[in-house]
């Protein structure tokens, strides 16, 4: 993989049925979305979701989404607005090739364009969770929870 053969795409409707079949693996299937769901969920609120396919070259190898200025907990007045990555589905067969940190360094990007001094993340603990992923990337732990998921946040330089 070369990172310039990397991109984000806007979901088409010439990509979403190949969007819709993209598997994680097995064992990751409880950690997070279908993609269907996730551009249910964007569709539904479009304000506030960034849905792109990754490819690399014309090959489609996963789905990231992120969101912009939401609230965790609404009934919370002290809760801030955050912005962050939403969604990350690597194909199954393709994990462990740097596309998970090409997405999340690509939303990072789109949240340091649109203003954005930090990125949130949120991750369901566990064996086969992704926490050991965002780690490496820097996010920490905020000590919060959305749900059953652990808050992590990144600090954006300018």
């Amino acid at each position: 993989m070369t990172s310039s053969s990397l991109r984000l795409e806007k979901v088409t409707p010439d990509n979403v049925e190949a969007a819709c079949r993209l598997q994680v693996r097995p064992d990751q299937e409880g950690l997070v979305a279908p993609v269907a769901r996730s551009l249910a969920e964007a569709y539904a609120q479009p304000e506030i979701a960034w849905p792109r396919l990754i490819f690399e070259g014309e090959q489609l190898v996963g789905f990231v989404m992120a969101f912009f200025l939401v609230r965790f907990n609404p009934d919370d007045p002290e809760d801030r607005l955050r912005s962050g990555l939403w969604r990350l589905n690597i194909a199954a067969d393709r994990q462990g090739r740097g596309y998970g940190r090409f997405a999340v360094e690509s939303v990072c990007a789109e949240l340091r364009r649109r203003g954005q001094s930090r990125a949130t993340v949120t991750w369901v603990p566990g064996a086969h969770g992704p926490e050991r992923f965002y780690l490496r990337l820097g996010f920490v732990p905020t000590g919060e929870l959305s749900g059953d998921q652990v808050v992590g946040e990144l600090p954006l330089a300018g």
